[in-house]
């Protein structure tokens, strides 16, 4: 019985500690469009508090998605996936969240040729500053306005 209960409570911890972690990236839920582009980002939240999502162009009036993306828990790991179509033979990508860094998301995969940095440093309510980050942390910000 004493084991029961062990294995319940830690299966409860692990589930409060994963909600805990997805609640972090909910503010990303929505559309948002880059700044001064027909770029285009969408998270949408599946049942279970992950995030799925897309980021696309309007080309020629048509949307081109660009990248597919998620966010999920992966052996304990807050974990961003990105697959961007003819790159990296159509695999998967993943970026786990660095706990460390303060004040944004950084998802990182330091083995990755580029980026090797992903980070989301939201602004206020309706912005955000994205860094796309490689070798010695050289790359290319941009900023995204929710819709």
């Amino acid at each position: 019985m004493k084991t029961l209960i062990c294995l319940l409570t830690l299966v409860l911890i692990f589930t409060n500690v994963a909600d805990d972690n997805l609640t972090q990236v909910q503010f990303l839920e929505g559309t948002w469009k880059t700044e001064n582009k027909e770029t285009y980002e969408v998270w949408k939240k599946n049942d279970d508090g992950t995030l799925n999502g897309n980021s696309y162009k309007i080309k020629a009036g048509e949307k081109v998605v660009s990248e597919y993306l998620s966010i999920k828990m992966i052996n304990g790991n807050l974990t961003y996936q990105a697959r961007v179509p003819h790159q990296n033979n159509g695999q998967t990508i993943p970026f786990v969240l660095n706990r460390a860094v303060e004040d944004q998301l950084s998802f990182e995969n330091l083995s990755h040729d580029f980026p090797k940095k992903i980070q989301y440093k939201p602004i206020d309510a309706q912005s955000i500053l994205i860094s796309v980050l490689g070798d010695g942390d050289k790359g290319f910000k941009y900023k995204i306005v929710k819709q």
